[in-house]
């Protein structure tokens, strides 16, 4: 059974929330300095990247 469009984007989403679950937990517990903040907005962005995967789902 192939992948379709539809299962790359979905599995991308997957992908996306996990990395971006990674790097705010780096934020949070590992990075007490300024380099926390970083890593947790770049997870940010990892979320709102993966929400707009999931709203392309059934689009392309």
């Amino acid at each position: 059974m192939g992948m379709n469009k539809n299962t790359v984007l979905a599995w991308a989403t997957f992908i996306m929330i996990l990395v971006g679950l990674a790097l705010i937990a780096l934020g949070a517990f590992r990075y007490d300095d300024v380099a926390g903040w970083g890593f947790a907005s770049v997870g940010i962005g990892f979320f709102a990247i993966a929400w707009v995967f999931n709203a392309l789902k059934g689009r392309v």
